[in-house]
């Protein structure tokens, strides 16, 4: 199933190039006050008794074609964006030859040594939002990754059991603006975290480390791999954030970008696929 958010607060469930509507699905999440029973996101914490009742109201669902309505983030209000950071070789190759990625050369660590950063959930926008791009005296760049959305509660999973806490796949955006300050706060600029077009539920995902991806930027190809390249797989990096942080329903771990990465403008706009998932296109401002 594909589930996206629209229109900020509506509930759809994508089917080709249609959504229907199934925002009445939100009524099974429990009411809640706050302080919150719960921590992470409603939606996602409940995301059975929400696909349930979103199987039972697709048949007289009204309809909207895709391009007519504005995708927002399917997770809504996660706890924690994660973000792997030099996760393909050929990134790293890329990186250590382009000054404009690493300003400084010695900085460049594996990631079994620099494992994972956060990046603010204010950064959080879906791509019918876009990109408003900061500081238009540097380097910002786009950086596609396949995004995994946790769906219960994990501490010190096991990776061989690390899928099982997976509620889906999207796409992700790292938009990076590019100089000395730390990773998580130039990856944490307002909107520089993309997340779209929908939620594609883990059942439709057989492997995630083998998924095609591809972007395009005002119709160029930039960046055409395959997740089969992580150097640390899905599993891998779910396992070994959870031995650092309790991951919750709707936290994000953005699993890294291939090589292609390169600077936008406004104007531009980026064409984004990953096998499996569907497209979306983000524009620039």
């Amino acid at each position: 199933m594909k589930l996206c958010r629209f229109n900020e607060t509506r509930l759809g469930c994508v089917q080709d190039d249609t959504v229907l509507d199934v925002t009445a699905a939100l009524d099974v999440i429990p009411g809640a006050r706050w302080p919150l029973p719960a921590r992470g996101d409603l939606l996602i914490r409940h995301l059975d008794a929400v696909r349930e009742r979103v199987a039972d109201l697709r048949a007289g669902a009204a309809s909207h074609d895709v391009s007519e309505v504005t995708l927002c983030s399917p997770v809504a209000n996660p706890t924690k964006l994660i973000g792997a950071p030099v996760n393909y070789q050929t990134h790293i190759d890329e990186a250590e030859a382009d000054e404009g990625i690493v300003f400084d050369q010695n900085v460049i660590k594996p990631i079994s040594e620099s494992l994972c950063f956060l990046k603010a959930c204010s950064s959080l926008v879906g791509p019918g939002q876009g990109v408003t791009r900061s500081f238009p005296n540097r380097r910002t760049d786009h950086e596609l990754e396949l995004a995994v959305v946790i769906g219960r509660e994990a501490r010190g999973i096991a990776r061989e059991r690390a899928l099982d806490c997976v509620a889906g796949y999207t796409m992700g955006l790292d938009m990076t603006v590019r100089g000395a300050e730390d990773r998580s706060i130039r990856k944490s600029v307002d909107s520089y975290s993309v997340l779209g077009p929908w939620l594609t539920t883990a059942d439709e995902i057989d492997d995630p480390n083998n998924l095609d991806l591809r972007l395009r930027l005002n119709g160029e190809v930039r960046q055409d791999s395959n997740t089969r390249h992580l150097i640390y797989d899905v599993q891998t990096l779910i396992s070994k954030c959870s031995e650092f942080y309790t991951l919750l329903p709707g936290d994000v771990i953005y699993t890294g970008t291939p090589a292609g990465v390169g600077p936008v403008n406004p104007g531009d706009v980026l064409d984004c696929e990953i096998e499996g998932i569907g497209s979306m296109r983000v524009p620039v401002r």
